[in-house]
């Protein structure tokens, strides 16, 4: 297959596999949703989805959020990890929202990504699952799949963003993304990887790993 064709078989096998695609992480709006991903950095999403019932019972706004000291936030959200920066960044951007945007969480890559502890892939995730806005994060799973799969040589993120963005149609990421999330945790994973029995691999996969 040419690259075009693997992307086409992707895309249609992705869609017979996962036709519908729930967001991870628990939440009911972009605040809640903009927390939920910042917890995720180096975490399981499941591990985020049993402590933020926990936080939100006290703060799911910025108003009730910044009621809460630091040291408060940090032992509510210890077993996420990283939780000294975490904690600071979840109160500090929650007075920022408060200040600047009337508490609201803006609908804007740049706005997103000045806030505390609010990197591209988090503004991206907030930005397509949140406010619909198209987008294409990507996190371990997809960086691993895309060279798996023999469509990105990049080094970092930041290439196999710019790789996945330029293969696929505008109109695919949001759900594309989450997609390959699914598929790379339940078919493809970093450790304890079985490729004979990755479809996807098998049929267009780089074969020299």
């Amino acid at each position: 297959m040419n690259k075009k064709e693997r992307v086409q078989y992707l895309i249609v096998k992705l869609e017979e596999l996962y036709p519908e695609v729930p967001i991870p992480l628990q939440h009911k709006d972009a605040y809640t949703l903009l927390i939920a991903v910042l917890l995720s950095a180096q975490s399981q999403d499941a591990r985020v989805n049993t402590i933020t019932p926990i936080l939100f019972a006290k703060a799911d706004n910025p108003y009730d959020m910044i009621k809460l000291s630091v040291k408060q936030i940090r032992e509510i959200i210890k077993p996420v990890g990283l939780s000294p920066m975490k904690s600071k960044g979840i109160y500090g951007l929650s007075k920022i929202l408060i200040d600047k945007y009337n508490g609201q969480v803006p609908a804007d890559f740049e706005a997103l990504e000045s806030l505390p502890s609010v990197g591209h892939k988090t503004a991206s995730v907030v930005m397509s699952q949140a406010f619909g806005v198209p987008a294409f994060p990507v996190d371990t799973h997809i960086h691993r799949l895309m060279y798996r799969w023999n469509l990105s040589y990049g080094k970092n993120v930041t290439q196999t963003e710019k790789d996945a963005k330029r293969l696929f149609d505008k109109e695919l990421w949001n759900k594309l993304h989450l997609q390959i999330i699914f598929y790379g945790r339940e078919h493809s994973p970093a450790r304890g990887w079985d490729k004979e029995s990755d479809i996807i691999y098998q049929t267009i996969g780089r074969k020299k790993l």
